[in-house]
């Protein structure tokens, strides 16, 4: 689906078509009013999205300061259908997502939340991501609490009332019910493949301008 969708993605793109990010001015992407509170000790804490490819969004988050580990995975589906080849197919009913674990002392889970809706995706594509097309690249925050919901439903509301994106925004909020690791050739993949196409094209992008516009809560390189 990647190879085929770079192609679709270069003619959308010339004919100025959805697949196009929207106008957005990352600097005006607001703190999250709500957020977390910081549990007593040092236990780290542990978020799960979906935005497109995981190859992306797991380059993104590896980048930001208290971010102690991120795995490459899927979610909302079966676990016999979790697999890539399964979910690739757009068959299951899973999404490609990252599970992020982090220390709450050193970040926060709006923060986290503020850098996937700025840069790690564009939350106003629905059922796709840039070139990647169908049900599992959607725009999902997969809560394990019911506190954790409540701070990203605030958080989006908060963007559509400060009008920050030009189109609607169609993240969903689904219950984590489990998590399942990728298989380890995608795990890291930006890192351990920096000069693949893909990466060069979607993925670095991405990660320059988590480092530009997050650089006082990004990790020395």
């Amino acid at each position: 689906m990647k190879k085929i969708g770079m192609i679709l993605f270069a003619i959308v793109s010339l004919a100025g078509g959805a697949c196009g990010w929207p106008s957005v001015d990352i600097s005006a992407v607001p703190e999250p009013s709500q957020d977390l509170q910081i549990p007593s000790g040092s236990m780290h804490q542990s978020a799960v999205f979906s935005g497109g490819c995981f190859w992306c969004t797991e380059a993104v988050y590896e980048q930001v300061e208290g971010v102690t580990d991120v795995v490459s995975g899927y979610a909302g589906g079966k676990p016999e259908d979790a697999t890539y080849r399964s979910v690739s197919s757009g068959k299951t009913d899973h999404a490609e997502v990252i599970r992020i674990t982090y220390d709450p002392n050193r970040t926060t889970y709006g923060r986290l939340l503020k850098v996937f809706f700025a840069v790690a995706h564009d939350p106003t594509q629905l059922n796709r991501q840039g070139p990647d097309i169908g049900h599992q690249y959607r725009s999902a925050i997969f809560h394990e609490s019911i506190e954790q919901k409540q701070v990203a439903d605030a958080y989006i509301r908060q963007l559509e009332e400060a009008k920050v994106f030009d189109r609607a925004i169609v993240t969903t909020l689904e219950p984590l019910e489990q998590f399942f690791p990728a298989e380890p050739n995608h795990q890291n993949f930006v890192h351990l493949n920096p000069n693949h196409p893909y990466v060069r094209q979607h993925a670095l992008p991405k990660v320059r301008k988590v480092r530009k516009h997050f650089a006082n809560h990004v990790r020395e390189q």
